[in-house]
């Protein structure tokens, strides 16, 4: 005996009268049939119950206890005593024309809030690729607000012939904004543009690498925002002149010493203060061994000096008294950095009074390097823009329901 109340409910079907369910290790079918109810002619708009005939649907389901579901439905004709129309029956859990119910098309949507590709969670639910693909391209999201706060980043996306995508995000409340196709000037120029005066206005900072254009967008578009070069990329340009140095003086050295230096490297790149005494030992001996490297070490470590001040005004004295002493020391690599310090020199001293960095950008970028490389690549860019604020949005709802 069938009880289709319980089954019904258990299923998720409460509109429909289930009348059987046949099952295999693979599948499941669901017979069903709505209740017979009267309707109005679609035509004359004469009430009727008078059924003409029934026509057999099938119906994809969301997938139940590891198997595929399809519904049979026994679908009424109605047939109009006015006029003599003939007609079907309206239910609400089909759209006109669809072969799949609004709970599997949300499901798919939903299934795709990670960084899986099409082709893994299409074979999940028994689905064509092309189908899926066509359920997702029906999401879409519109241009955000901007917020108080504003990150700029690009990251490596080839699509759509381009090399670079940017990434626009909200570093304050971790949230990804927008996905951009390209970060060359004229676009960001007219990307921007269509935000009102007032809007752009409210940005009071603006965060990005040690990119030019960023720095003229923020300057023509952001007027009343502080701009702040990440600290991770201006700190790292020390940490390349030091390695470039040290790779160059380390080629002078015998077979031997020059494994020992290369395998001892990050010694070398940590600050001397955080090192162990046995650690200090090791890196006096190495410092013996090359001038060079002796003096680009001195450099490097006043550099961390200049990190670790307080606030922006100690870090203008230290860094300016950085860049003069380095700017002609005869070390190319390094006097090469004191000049884009000197060229970055306001952006930099400003980070230090923030304390926000790209550290969430680039922690996003991670993401879409690994949704990218899953579905190996991406050709259609609001394709690929899509899927990317789609994954960002939904695990911004999970951690606000974790919080709750």
């Amino acid at each position: 005996m069938l009880y289709t109340d319980f089954t019904e409910k258990l299923l998720g079907l409460q509109d429909l009268i289930v009348t059987n369910i046949e099952e295999n290790e693979k599948e499941i079918h669901i017979y069903a049939e709505m209740k017979r109810k009267a309707h109005n002619c679609i035509c004359c708009g004469t009430a009727t119950d008078t059924v003409h005939d029934y026509r057999k649907q099938v119906i994809k389901d969301i997938p139940t206890f590891g198997k595929t579901v399809t519904i049979v439905l026994r679908k009424r004709r109605y047939r109009c005593p006015h006029c003599g129309k003939r007609f079907f029956e309206n239910n609400n859990f089909l759209p006109k024309y669809h072969r799949m119910t609004n709970r599997l098309a949300s499901f798919v949507v939903n299934k795709l809030s990670d960084e899986r590709s099409f082709t893994s969670v299409a074979r999940e639910v028994n689905m064509s690729v092309s189908t899926f693909i066509r359920i997702f391209d029906l999401v879409s999201y519109p241009k955000p607000k901007l917020p108080k706060a504003l990150s700029i980043d690009e990251f490596k996306g080839n699509t759509n012939g381009e090399k670079y995508q940017c990434i626009l995000t909200d570093p304050v409340n971790k949230v990804v904004l927008d996905i951009l196709p390209k970060r060359f000037k004229p676009y960001l120029t007219e990307y921007f543009r269509d935000y009102s005066r007032e809007e752009r206005d409210k940005v009071n900072l603006f965060v990005s690498d040690m990119w030019s254009t960023y720095s003229d967008i923020s300057s023509v578009w952001f007027k009343n925002a502080t701009q702040a070069v990440d600290k991770f990329h201006w700190i790292r340009q020390v940490v390349w002149a030091f390695e470039k140095i040290r790779k160059e003086e380390q080629k002078k050295l015998g077979d031997k010493l020059r494994k020992y230096f290369k395998h001892s490297r990050s010694l070398l790149t940590k600050p001397f203060v955080s090192l162990t005494d046995e650690q200090k030992r090791e890196v006096n001996v190495m410092l013996y061994y090359s001038v060079n490297i002796s003096r680009a070490y001195f450099y490097k470590e006043r550099f961390f000096k200049v990190i670790r001040a307080k606030n922006s005004i100690t870090a203008k004295k230290l860094l300016s008294e950085w860049i003069e002493d380095t700017e002609n020391c005869g070390l190319e690599p390094f006097e090469k950095c004191a000049a884009t310090m000197c060229n970055w020199f306001t952006g930099i001293t400003n980070s230090f009074d923030i304390n926000i960095t790209n550290g969430f950008t680039e922690g996003c970028n991670n993401k879409i390097k690994v949704l990218k490389r899953n579905a190996y690549g991406y050709r259609n860019f609001n394709r690929f823009r899509n899927r990317i604020l789609h994954i960002f949005s939904h695990q911004k709802q999970r951690k606000t329901q974790a919080a709750a």
